[in-house]
């Protein structure tokens, strides 16, 4: 059974092992991505409110939150959040728990830190590419992303009905 809804493999064991398995939809992907994305929101939220509480209980008034708002959130809240995840709940964020997906990796049995890492900051490098790197999604046969490539993982249905 080979298509383009399927995973075909050809180059190692670990490939092998997951050939015929379902892949995920984009929609199922841009979902659970949104519901990431929702959850380290309210976070930051929350640790925001917290350091300004924190702020004024100390007697700082006049509490500036402007500044620059490049890359540093991204570092700083989205790559470890999605690396963590990915490596402790062995691909799946809370996102891809509620949507029935699950990352695989493409090289051995579980997720190993670094591919963690770099499906993380592969997240950036698709942005950086003006949405390219999501869009291969659409051109790919195996329908992985830059992020996919990048840590030679794919992503499957783990439950069906998603």
């Amino acid at each position: 059974m080979s298509g383009k809804d399927t995973y075909c493999g050809h180059e190692t064991p670990a490939e092998w092992a997951l050939e015929g398995l379902p892949l995920a939809s984009f929609k199922q992907r841009a979902a659970a991505y949104a519901i990431d994305l929702i959850l380290i929101g309210v976070v930051c939220a929350a640790l925001l409110a917290i350091y300004v509480g924190w702020q004024v209980a100390h007697g700082v008034h006049n509490v500036s939150l402007a500044g620059d708002t490049d890359e540093i959130e991204y570092i700083a809240a989205i790559a470890p959040y999605h690396s963590l995840f990915n490596y402790f709940g062995n691909g799946l964020t809370p996102g891809k728990r509620a949507l029935g997906i699950r990352v695989v990796s493409l090289v051995g049995p579980r997720l190993g830190r670094w591919q963690s890492v770099e499906r993380a900051l592969g997240y950036g490098a698709a942005m950086l590419e003006g949405g390219l790197g999501f869009a291969q999604y659409f051109w790919s046969p195996n329908r992985m992303c830059a992020q996919d490539r990048l840590a030679e993982t794919i992503v499957v249905v783990t439950r069906k009905g998603t």
